[in-house]
C-alpha cells in the first residue's frame, strides 16, 4: 500500500502538468451537470497494477466520484476485461482519465513484465527476480510496488539502504580487498556486504575478503556455473547485466540466488488499457 500523502503529491504534480490550464474542450462541449460512468478495459492480456493510484486520481479531481475496483492487484486478465469502473461528473472523468491511465498503464506494464520473468523460474529452484534503482525519477515507490505485484522482489531502495560496492568504488578504493575492508570497518553490525565482480579472479578476491553477496556482472554462462560452485557456502550469488527472459531457467538451474533486472522498470512497455465513457441519463 502506497501512503496517501505520497500518492497525492505525485498525482497533483501530474494533474498540474496535464490539466493546469483547465480542460477547455470539455468545458466547451459538456454540460456542467452531466454525469457519466467510465470503464477501464484491458486491450490485451496483462497483470493488473496501479489500482490505488488510478482511483486516487479521480478522487483528487472530483471527491464525489465513485470508483469500483473489479479486479485485484496482481490478477492476470485478458483483452476485454473490465478493471475499474468510475462514476462521477462527466467533466471530471474527462479531465482525470489520461493521468489515471498513464499511471495504470505504466505500473501494469511493469507488473506484467515482472510476471513473465517470474514464470520462467523452474519449480524446485530458489531464484529470486529483483528490480534495480533504474526507475523513473519520482516514481520509484510506485514502480517498485508494481514489481512486487508482478511477483518479483525489490533490491536496495536507495543509496542509504545497503552497501553495494561497484566497479567505480573498487577503482577508487584501490581494489576488491581494500574496498571490502573499508566497507566492513564502517558498516552497521547487521549489514551484509555486496560487491560487484567482473572476473573469476575478482570473485576469489571477494570471497577471501569476506563478501556476503557477490554480484556477477556480465559473466558468460560457463563462468556463472563456476562462480556458483566457488561461492557455495560462502556468499550468495547475484547475476546482473542484460539478463533476458530466455536465460532465467539456465541461471536458476545453475544455483544463482538472485537475478537483478533493470529492464523491469526502465524498459517495460506500457500495458494497453482504455477508458470508455457512457453518459448517465
Amino acid at each position: 500500500m502506497i501512503p496517501a500523502a505520497l500518492l497525492d503529491d505525485l498525482i497533483d504534480r501530474a494533474l498540474a502538468e496535464d490539466a493546469g490550464g483547465g480542460d477547455i474542450t470539455s468545458l466547451a462541449t459538456v454540460s456542467a451537470t452531466a454525469r457519466a460512468v467510465g470503464r477501464a478495459l484491458a486491450k490485451a492480456s496483462l497483470v493488473v497494477a496501479g489500482g490505488d493510484v488510478f482511483a486516487r486520481v479521480f478522487y483528487r479531481v472530483d471527491p464525489g466520484a465513485r470508483v469500483e475496483r473489479l479486479v485485484a492487484e496482481g490478477t492476470a486478465v485478458a483483452a476485454g476485461d473490465v478493471l475499474w469502473v468510475v462514476e462521477g461528473a462527466t467533466r471530471s472523468l474527462l479531465m482525470a482519465e489520461r493521468t489515471a491511465l498513464n499511471f495504470a498503464q505504466r505500473l501494469s506494464g511493469i507488473a506484467s513484465l515482472t510476471a513473465e520473468y517470474v514464470k520462467r523460474i523452474p519449480a524446485g529452484t530458489s531464484l529470486r527476480i529483483t528490480d534495480t534503482r533504474k526507475t523513473t525519477p519520482g516514481l520509484r515507490a510506485l514502480e517498485r510496488a508494481a514489481v512486487r505485484t508482478g511477483g518479483g522482489h525489490n533490491h536496495r531502495n536507495d543509496l542509504g539502504a545497503a552497501i553495494l560496492i561497484k566497479d567505480n568504488h573498487i577503482a577508487a578504493a584501490g581494489g576488491v580487498g581494500e574496498a571490502l575492508r573499508r566497507a566492513r570497518a564502517l558498516s552497521p553490525h547487521p549489514s551484509r556486504l555486496e560487491i560487484e565482480v567482473e572476473t573469476l579472479g575478482a570473485l576469489d578476491d571477494a570471497l577471501q575478503n569476506g563478501a556476503d553477496i557477490v554480484l556477477l556482472d556480465n559473466f558468460a554462462p560457463g563462468e556463472v556455473a563456476l562462480a556458483v560452485e566457488r561461492a557455495r557456502g560462502k556468499a550468495l550469488v547475484e547475476v546482473s547485466g542484460g539478463v533476458t527472459l530466455h536465460r532465467i531457467e539456465e541461471l536458476a538451474r545453475a544455483g544463482v540466488d538472485v537475478v537483478s533486472v533493470g529492464a523491469l522498470t526502465h524498459s517495460a512497455p506500457a500495458a494497453d488499457i482504455s477508458f470508455e465513457i457512457e453518459p448517465l441519463s
